[in-house]
């Protein structure tokens, strides 16, 4: 039996700015150990006890267009070479998601499908916990995962377990398998009172997000209780195209494919009513996890110092206590704080109270609707040849720093709004101005006239650091012609 991750990567994460954003959210951010969200999803089952005839098979992410190249980067710097990677055209939800993904895998594989920005401290738990999972999968149960609740929390779902089930299969060598269940019910969002009235009774789990589930059970599902969201995946996958190890589905098919989750799609109608065969299983998860979806979230499971602060980067504390300080580019320094957040990064600082962290999405709508860059990008811009750094700019003027990496090149294009100037700190360049093509070493530099046909290239084995001075009446990143481009941007 093949065991096929799926990492679903979508989501901006918003109440994490301003270390998140739209263009480079939370499942690309190192926000807990030396690895991404979306790394430490992708190497979460690496330690899988298998039987003989299983076999764990690459993960598949599913993802935005737009971070196709950093989800390609990050698992390739994790020595996952060349996973495949499902290009959604837009966002449609879990249900169209998983859908794809299913279409991709064998009708006989078994998808453990795991959202990119969850934290699991406790992998042996995990691992133990997806275990007893698969066998339940085999067993054509689809299967998810409710997580012991350590308080009456309100900003989860909750699953009410049912009858016992048993496991079948061979037991996993990590621990004791833990007591599975049918589910009787799943429950929005609570009220305080509803929720301490659950962890007093006993019985509810928190709703994860997290699936095990066979792809033709999870496709047989799909088309029997929502038949338009599998007829529309399944044109924008037939239709779709392959592109190294993307595979982009049918934009117009897939935009016209109605939006929903797997929760409200499949899982809900088949704990109801006449539907309620107990094919819906759960298995209980106690693996000190967190769907990090804000700041205080983070502070909960950080390591704290004595005054129980959590401290990320340069930070300096005086007569401060239960506060998360996050720094990035510079020293932070608190004096007199308690339950506070603190976020600093090149381009914002937040400064919040931990009981109205809700409302950080607030502030997001609020530079949205101002169209403020802060809204959905960083400074610091990634790039599939690498990334630039606005570190300057001002009327007629910017000033970027730009690094290229080894073998990588930018698109052979023209401005017709400015010019530029670039001085190479370190590595080699090889540009391309107009008819020429040329070597510029370290400390020197060489002038780019407005519309003229350019490009710049790093042939060497190092990174390679120039810094840009652009002069002109417009200086937006729209003022770009694309003649050629070894990455298909447009």
């Amino acid at each position: 039996m093949n065991i096929q991750p799926v990492i679903l990567c979508g989501g901006s994460g918003t109440r994490l700015w301003p270390l998140s954003r739209e263009q480079y959210p939370k499942q690309l951010l190192k926000l807990v150990g030396d690895h991404t969200m979306l790394q430490a999803t992708a190497l979460r089952l690496g330690g899988l006890d298998l039987g003989r005839e299983d076999h764990l098979l690459p993960p598949l992410l599913v993802g935005n267009e737009e971070y196709r190249f950093l989800m390609a980067q990050q698992m390739q710097e994790v020595g996952v070479e060349h996973p495949p990677i499902l290009l959604e055209p837009c966002g449609r939800n879990t249900a169209p998601a998983l859908t794809l993904a299913a279409l991709a895998a064998q009708p006989d594989t078994v998808l453990v499908v795991m959202p990119a920005d969850h934290v699991i401290q406790d992998e042996t738990a995990f691992r133990t916990a997806v275990h007893a999972a698969i066998q339940l999968a085999a067993q054509d149960k689809l299967v998810t995962f409710g997580i012991v609740p350590s308080a009456p929390e309100t900003g989860y779902g909750y699953i009410e377990i049912g009858a016992p089930l048993s496991l079948t299969g061979a037991q996993s060598g990590e621990g004791a398998p833990p007591t599975v269940h049918t589910v009787k019910r799943f429950i929005e969002k609570p009220d305080l009172a509803t929720a301490k009235h659950y962890l007093e009774q006993g019985g509810f789990l928190w709703n994860s997000g997290l699936f095990v589930l066979a792809a033709q059970t999870w496709l047989d599902a799909i088309g029997q209780f929502r038949p338009d969201i599998l007829a529309a995946c399944k044109s924008a996958y037939d239709q779709g195209k392959k592109d190294h190890d993307f595979c982009r589905p049918d934009l117009a098919s897939f935009t016209a494919c109605p939006s929903d989750s797997i929760d409200y799609a499949v899982m809900e109608p088949m704990t109801q009513g006449t539907h309620a065969t107990g094919q819906v299983a759960v298995v209980p998860l106690d693996a000190r996890w967190s769907d990090v979806g804000a700041w205080n979230a983070l502070w909960q499971i950080g390591q704290k110092d004595a005054e129980e602060n959590v401290f990320m980067g340069d930070v300096l504390a005086v007569a401060t206590s239960h506060t998360l300080v996050v720094g990035t580019d510079r020293l932070v320094a608190c004096v007199g704080l308690k339950n506070a957040v603190v976020v600093e990064t090149a381009d914002a600082v937040l400064v919040a109270h931990q009981d109205h962290i809700q409302q950080v999405k607030n502030v997001v709508g609020q530079l949205k609707t101002r169209q403020r860059a802060e809204s959905h990008s960083h400074r610091k811009v990634y790039r599939p040849w690498g990334w630039y750094d606005s570190i300057d700019f001002g009327p007629r003027f910017q000033v970027k720093r730009i690094v290229v990496n080894p073998g990588a090149s930018l698109s052979l294009q023209l401005h017709h709004h400015r010019a530029e100037h670039w001085v190479v700190v370190s590595g080699t360049a090889k540009v391309t101005r107009g008819e020429d093509t040329f070597v510029v070493s370290e400390n020197e530099s060489t002038y780019i006239p407005i519309g003229t046909r350019h490009r710049l290239e790093n042939p060497g084995k190092l990174p390679l650091e120039i810094i840009e001075v652009q002069s002109g009446a417009y200086l937006g990143e729209d003022d770009i012609v694309r003649f050629e481009d070894t990455y298909g941007r447009a």
